[in-house]
C-alpha cells in the first residue's frame, strides 16, 4: 500500500531540514525524487544521500517565488523522469518580528516564501498533473500556527492558515481529475527558520502545551508523506490537514 514504484516526485524546499526528510522517505519508498531548492549545493548533497540508500533523485534549483523557473523545473522533471506524481510544497520561512515594527517588504518576503509558492507550484504541476489523466498528490506543509495562531510569529501564521485554505480549495477543484491535495500540520521540529525565536520561555512553554513533552524529529514524518502521495493508501483522501504534533493541537489547559 506504501510502495511508491514507478512514481516521480518533486519535491519544493527539498534542501531544508524537514523537507530533506520528506525527499528521502519518498526515495526509500521507490519514487524518483527531484529536489528542489534556492541552494543548488544544499540540493545536491541531499540527493546524494539518498542515492547512498538506494534511491534515485535529482538536484534542481529555482526560486519557488518565482513561476517562470517553476515551469523550468517541470520541463526538467519531464524530461528526467517522464511524468510528475507527488509535489511536495515545503517551502518557507519565518520571523519573530513585532506586529507594530513589521515592515511590509518582510512581510512580502514571508508571504511570497511561504504562500505565493504554494498557489504558483500548484499552478505549475498542478495542472501537469491534470493534464496526464491519471490523478496525483499534492501536499502542502502547514504549521500549527495556522490555526489558532502562535504568539510572536504574525506574518508566519496568516501565511500558513492561507496554506490551509489553499489546500482545502484546490482538493474541491481537482478532485474530478482525480489529483487529491492534503496538507500537513507539523508541530516543532526545530530548524534554522525557527531556532531564533525558540527562547527559553518559549521552550518551556511548547512542552507545557505538548503532551509527549518534546520537540518531533524529522524523520516522525516520514510515514505520513508517504502515506499522502500513495495512490492506494489515501485513495479517498483530499482536503485532510493531518497534524503530526506530539498531541499540541489537542492541548488546552
Amino acid at each position: 500500500m506504501l510502495e511508491l514504484q514507478n512514481t516521480v516526485s518533486v519535491v519544493i524546499g527539498g534542501n531544508g531540514v524537514l523537507g530533506s526528510a520528506m525527499s528521502a522517505a519518498l526515495a526509500e519508498a521507490g519514487s524518483k525524487v527531484a529536489v528542489v531548492g534556492r541552494d543548488m549545493e544544499k540540493a545536491r548533497l541531499v540527493c546524494e544521500q539518498i542515492e547512498r540508500n538506494g534511491g534515485i533523485a535529482i538536484p534542481l534549483q529555482a526560486d519557488a517565488t518565482k513561476k517562470e523557473e517553476l515551469q523550468s523545473v517541470l520541463n526538467k522533471v519531464l524530461e528526467w523522469g517522464g511524468r510528475v506524481d507527488t509535489l511536495v510544497n515545503a517551502s518557507g520561512t519565518n520571523s519573530a518580528t513585532p506586529f507594530f515594527d513589521l515592515e511590509m517588504e518582510e512581510w512580502d518576503r514571508i508571504m511570497d516564501v511561504n504562500l505565493k509558492s504554494v498557489v504558483l507550484a500548484s499552478q505549475v504541476f498542478g495542472k501537469r498533473m491534470i493534464e496526464q489523466g491519471y490523478g496525483g498528490s499534492i501536499i502542502n506543509i502547514s504549521s500549527v500556527s495556522s490555526s489558532p495562531p502562535l504568539s510572536r510569529v504574525f506574518t508566519y501564521s496568516v501565511s500558513k492558515a492561507g496554506v490551509n485554505s489553499v489546500t482545502q480549495y484546490l482538493a474541491r477543484e481537482f478532485a474530478p481529475s482525480k489529483v487529491r491535495v492534503n496538507a500537513i500540520i507539523p508541530g516543532f521540529f526545530p530548524a534554522e527558520q525557527n531556532k531564533k525565536i525558540l527562547s527559553p520561555d518559549r521552550v518551556e512553554s511548547i512542552m507545557k502545551h505538548t503532551p509527549m513533552n518534546r520537540f518531533g524529529d524529522p524523520e516522525e514524518l516520514k510515514g505520513t508523506i508517504v502515506y499522502l502521495a500513495s495512490a492506494k493508501a489515501s485513495s479517498f483522501v483530499t482536503g485532510a490537514m493531518i497534524r503530526v504534533d506530539g498531541g499540541f493541537g489537542a492541548m488546552t489547559i
